[in-house]
């Protein structure tokens, strides 16, 4: 059944921007929307990860996938490498704005401007730039759908001690996504945010966390486990299903929705 499902193609002759496209969720939706026919751009900052993805997307699919080096949080970088996508690909239709950092792990306290700066101007500018910067070329196709990562945490749970930044960008993309819905709705744009919870990918890698944030952690242990659903955390290819969707004619008729992909964790 899978094959068949596939065999759709349901993005052939489309194109799609995924930023944060090297690792994680962001490669695994790439890589299904490769699957199904897209042209895909990869956004990330060039390094072996990224062009692993490009490569491994390119040796299956025939050369559909491109690496474009970014820094989202970069208007520069960022208007330029949009413009070399619709140039090479002939347009973009779909847009996920993935890309993004855990950053500092303090107390607010202790937490310091640029800490907080860093983790705002990656998560929350770099979805405004990649927002910004694609709609133009959407309304020339006359529609598309923009998905954003946002997280529950800072929406559903707020037990992740020490991420004030980081929360503080999840909950603020939510609302720019709704904004941005109902703004691109006339357009037959259609803007939605997904919210994983726990996933499993290596964005704690370049989490820091300070020697502080022992002294504000309250305890929480569930003796079953956190994740009712599963076993463990979630796969970015659970994520990709979802994305998917969303970028499909399937999800035509939703926009300004905040979807929770938790296996019901933020429910304990």
């Amino acid at each position: 059944m899978a094959d068949n499902h596939y065999n759709r193609q349901r993005f052939q002759g489309k194109t799609a921007i995924v930023t944060g496209a090297g690792s994680g969720i962001g490669k695994a939706a790439a890589i299904r929307l490769a699957k199904e026919g897209a042209k895909v751009a990869l956004f990330d900052l060039m390094d072996e990860r990224t062009r692993s993805t490009e490569h491994q997307i390119n040796n299956i699919y025939r050369g559909v996938s491109r690496s474009f080096d970014v820094d989202v949080s970069d208007p520069v970088r960022m208007e330029k490498a949009v413009s070399e996508v619709a140039d090479v690909f002939g347009g973009i239709d779909i847009v996920f704005a993935n890309a993004g950092i855990n950053g500092v792990l303090a107390p607010v306290d202790e937490m310091t401007l640029d800490d907080w700066e860093k983790t705002l101007k990656v998560n929350l500018n770099g979805t405004f730039l990649t927002v910004k910067y694609t709609v133009p070329y959407l309304k020339k196709r006359g529609g598309g759908s923009i998905i954003i990562t946002s997280s529950i945490n800072g929406n559903d749970r707020f037990s992740g001690f020490g991420m004030s930044a980081y929360s503080t960008t999840k909950a603020g993309q939510v609302a720019f996504m709704k904004m941005t819905a109902l703004e691109l709705a006339k357009f037959k744009i259609r803007v939605n945010a997904i919210c994983p919870g726990a996933i499993a990918t290596n964005i704690d890698s370049s989490t820091e966390v300070s020697e502080e944030l022992e002294e504000i952690i309250i305890p929480v242990e569930y003796p079953e486990g956190a994740q009712p659903l599963a076993d463990g955390p979630g796969q970015p290819e659970n994520v990709a299903d979802l994305v998917a969707f969303l970028a499909s004619d399937e999800s035509v008729h939703v926009t300004g929705a905040r979807i929770v992909i938790d296996g019901a964790e933020s429910l304990l």
